[in-house]
């Protein structure tokens, strides 16, 4: 059985000195593929670096909505050459977060437009995030084609975002979030088709269940599988070829 998890972070800094052999151990645990997601410059590029070191390592490039700077275009060009890289398989991760950052909505939505239209120019998906933004999220969706389509990663377990993503033709990405007790996550996962779901740790967070408030690991993926199986009624083996097979359809690894 092979697990794809389709978004991780080890370009963040809890993770320097031992993700090299994380990496190697979770391959040999049928961890065969991972995503190491870019959110500013910087991590995109320390993501690129980590795919360069390993073959079944890929990588996103992007400015998140709670990583904008004074230099926000400046930085945007940068990542438009950066992404280039033949092992960068979409831009992300981008969107909105009115959790986090209130007062710079407008300036938020400005970025997520021109990062999906540099998207467009490099013929890549997006991979958006978004928390307490829905609507507006949507709507951008709505007004801004995305030609390539994309996922929306960790994805809030909002049953209309949900349904509003799928008619967009957006793939569902489910995160640890899912097996909380108190998550309520069953019909969010019923109302995706399996050929739309991917499977993420969004690692070091969102540590599932029974390893919640632990710093989190793709090892942990195997987890949100299971809770998809037994939602779906299926077997851990089919989610986890569904999945994979999923994620290499969006992000066009062969």
């Amino acid at each position: 059985m092979n697990f794809f998890d389709s978004h991780a972070h080890y370009n963040d800094e809890r993770f320097l000195d031992i993700r090299d052999k994380l990496i190697e151990d979770m391959y040999n645990d049928e961890i065969t593929n991972i995503v190491c997601a870019g959110y500013n410059l910087e991590a995109s590029k320390d993501a690129i670096e980590l795919a360069k070191r390993y073959p079944h390592v890929f990588t996103t490039c992007g400015i998140s909505p709670n990583d904008i700077t004074e230099n926000v275009d400046k930085e945007l060009l940068e990542i438009e050459k950066i992404a280039k890289y033949e092992k960068n398989v979409a831009i992300g991760e981008i969107g909105l977060d009115y959790y986090w950052n209130k007062d710079n909505k407008e300036l938020q939505k400005q970025v997520f437009i021109k990062q999906i239209e540099m998207a467009n120019r490099l013929d890549l998906p997006i991979v958006i995030h978004t928390r307490e933004a829905v609507m507006d999220t949507v709507q951008i969706l709505k007004e801004h084609q995305v030609l390539n389509k994309g996922v929306f990663h960790c994805c809030p377990l909002n049953q209309e975002l949900i349904k509003e993503g799928l008619k967009l033709g957006f793939y569902i990405s489910f995160s640890g979030n899912v097996t909380f007790k108190n998550a309520k996550s069953a019909g969010c996962i019923e109302l995706v088709p399996m050929d739309k779901i991917l499977i993420e740790t969004d690692s070091p967070y969102l540590a599932p269940e029974p390893h919640r408030g632990e710093t989190n690991t793709s090892l942990f993926v195997k987890y949100v599988a299971q809770k998809i199986a037994e939602v779906k009624g299926i077997s851990l083996e089919e989610v986890a070829n569904q999945t994979k097979s999923n994620a290499e359809a969006i992000f066009k690894i062969k």
